[in-house]
């Protein structure tokens, strides 16, 4: 199996199964002279971690990374990172009555058809437990964004329920189990998701990560658009059908009027009026705070007996057993941060290659 790396001057590869012994992944083009240690990665990993509430699978992992080498008496030295996460509460009993059929909705008949071969096991390299390495490699990716980039992501949309966005308040991100910036919805929303849970289904969410602080300049014309490397990031994560950037599609209904972002000088800086491009134009970052927002399906694993076939050809009756989330979305909000994290910082290091002189802000020269 290829494509398991992403990334280009700061390249992450992942490795390991949902229940193997352990995952991991290398983070490589890191500069040195970074300060990390683990006590860096640890609090966004703990973000994602399962079983934090009843509205998460109840999977018991402590998710506690190891940095086995790159960093030396606290200081990364240029060379790869890797990094490493025990696996420690696997039920692979759980799957054994599936090990022949396919789940509606996951991997498995397709890592058949392509592989021939797949671990039924949680669904393998397929399950979203392949995550948890990326937001440790991207806790690496904010160390080398520094601390004047912050991203931040919010659960804005469970099932058919939206925020309301003049209630946005991202010091609510914390009070509730769902990252919601709306305490009113967040309410709502825990009797919604009570119901799903106990009627044994599932339900899809949306997520809207920003970054504030992004200098101008990330990106490149046409082949490396930073939107589109955004995109292609944000639609890696697992169970992800949609992404938009800035005001998506939406920006079908408005007019030309409307979403342009008008432009004007205060003092020698460029300061826009509105910000309906998500902080990117041309694929290349305006200055202005990136958006992007992506759509999670519904968790596919529900206990509802479905329609199927087994790998012998024969129609079949199933549901999953196991522990799962009624809502994939509201762990995907840190993995959504990690990947914005993992797109800026390697569009960063191309652009320090590529312009090193380059101005940093949005300042135009004045006569």
């Amino acid at each position: 199996m290829s494509h398991n790396s992403f990334g280009h001057l700061f390249r992450i590869t992942t490795w390991g199964e949902s229940h193997g012994p352990a995952i991991g992944c290398v983070v490589d083009g890191c500069p040195a002279r970074i300060p990390l240690t683990e006590a860096d990665l640890q609090p966004w990993l703990d973000k994602r971690r399962p079983g934090q509430s009843k509205f998460t699978t109840q999977r018991q992992e402590p998710d506690e990374v190891r940095i086995l080498s790159g960093v030396f008496e606290g200081m990364t030295t240029g060379t790869p990172i890797a990094l490493e996460i025990q696996n420690v509460d696997q039920r692979s009993k759980d799957y054994g009555a599936i090990a022949q059929q396919f789940r509606p909705g996951h991997a498995d008949i397709t890592y058949e058809l392509k592989y021939g071969i797949r671990d039924y096991r949680g669904g393998g390299r397929s399950s979203a437990r392949e995550t948890a390495m990326r937001v440790a490699a991207g806790g690496v990716a904010r160390k080398v964004l520094g601390e004047g980039v912050r991203i931040r992501g919010a659960l804005v949309q469970i099932g058919p329920h939206k925020i309301d966005r003049s209630r946005w308040d991202w010091a609510q991100i914390d009070e509730n189990p769902f990252f919601c910036p709306d305490p009113v919805a967040a309410v709502q929303w825990e009797e919604y998701l009570a119901g799903i849970r106990k009627s044994g289904s599932s339900c899809g969410a949306v997520i809207e990560v920003v970054a504030e602080g992004v200098p101008p300049g990330l990106g490149a014309p046409i082949y490396g658009k930073l939107d589109s490397d955004l995109a292609a990031a944000l639609m890696s994560i697992n169970a992800v059908k949609g992404v938009e950037i800035g005001e998506g599609f939406a920006a079908a209904c408005l007019t030309g009027e409307e979403n342009a972002d008008e432009m004007r000088m205060d003092g020698n800086r460029v300061v826009f009026s509105a910000n309906h491009a998500g902080g990117i134009l041309g694929g290349i970052s305006t200055g202005q705070p990136v958006v992007a927002r992506f759509a999670v399906k519904p968790t596919s694993s529900i206990l509802t007996k479905r329609q199927s076939v087994d790998r012998f050809g024969q129609e079949v009756e199933l549901f999953t057993k196991g522990r799962h989330d009624p809502c994939v979305g509201i762990r995907a909000v840190p993995v959504g941060e990690a990947m914005m994290a993992l797109v800026l910082a390697d569009h960063l290091l191309r652009h320090r290659a590529q312009n090193p002189d380059a101005p940093m802000s949005a300042v135009m020269p004045r006569n």
